[in-house]
């Protein structure tokens, strides 16, 4: 018997796109394409787990792209280039998620085994509807088919850190307690969501936005090199109130045991 009644996973980096490739690379891209604005994949990176629009508002803000900004237009970016970064990011994103949907390893049977467990599989995602639809199509004939998927635009206030995708998959699921699920994500909005819905959390540290390694460049990585870098973003994730950090989606099950047995005893996240 299990007290977890569902585990809802954040997509990028966390169950597909080992790194989450294809949304920083294409902020990159959209940047470039519509303004001739370059912008860094560490900056691209900084806001992730928000939906999109506020991603791009976010990079706006961020003190090293606004004062290039200023320098190349002469002013902080507006909310109408706001929009039309958003317009040419949108095209760009949709003909490449697809490229980035490979499950990240270990996925696939977390989910066969949590499943077999009777624990249901949520999903939600700072992706927009039709950025989502390309990638679920892609996922499932991978073998990733979550029972239920919100995207940031389904819901008004669904984008993080809002708790409304955290909570519309828990009514779409069926669960008796938002106390009985778990938001697993990799990046600090995710983790603000499955809070501020009322959810145990647990971030992943190696295989998503916050380490930024392509699975490759990841396996060729000194290990001492990536513990130093795994406990700056370990500190990150317990200062935004991680429940647990662990380093991939592989390493869910005694996480989810330790949380069990804390449910067993009363305890509320």
């Amino acid at each position: 018997m299990t007290n977890i009644e569902a585990v809802i996973f954040d997509w990028a980096g966390t169950v597909v796109d080992f790194g989450s490739l294809a949304p920083t690379s294409i902020f990159v891209q959209a940047f470039k394409a519509q303004y001739h604005f370059d912008l860094s994949l560490d900056e691209a990176r900084q806001p992730m787990g928000l939906g999109k629009w506020d991603h791009i508002r976010a990079l706006g803000n961020l003190p090293s792209v606004d004062q290039r900004w200023q320098q190349q237009f002469g002013h902080s970016m507006t909310d109408q280039e706001v929009d039309a970064l958003y317009e040419a990011f949108m095209p760009l994103q949709k003909a490449k998620v697809a490229d980035h949907a490979g499950l990240i390893p270990g996925a696939s049977e977390i989910i066969q085994h949590l499943t077999q467990q009777g624990i249901k599989i949520g999903s939600c995602s700072g992706y927009p509807r039709e950025v989502m639809d390309i990638l679920i199509a892609a996922a499932a004939e991978l073998g990733y088919q979550p029972d239920h998927v919100v995207a940031t635009d389904d819901y008004p206030q669904g984008g993080r850190p809002h708790a409304t995708m955290a909570l519309a998959n828990a009514l779409a699921l069926g669960v008796t307690s938002v106390g009985r699920c778990v938001k697993v994500d990799d990046a600090v909005p995710g983790i603000a969501e499955g809070l501020t819905a009322g959810m145990w959390t647990v971030a992943l540290t190696d295989t998503g936005n916050e380490m930024g390694l392509t699975e490759e460049a990841y396996q060729q990585t000194p290990e001492a090199e990536l513990a130093k870098r795994r406990q700056t973003i370990t500190e990150k994730f317990q200062a935004a109130g991680a429940h647990y950090c662990v380093k991939s989606i592989a390493d869910l099950p005694p996480v989810l045991a330790k949380i069990n047995k804390r449910i067993d005893r009363g305890e509320r996240p």
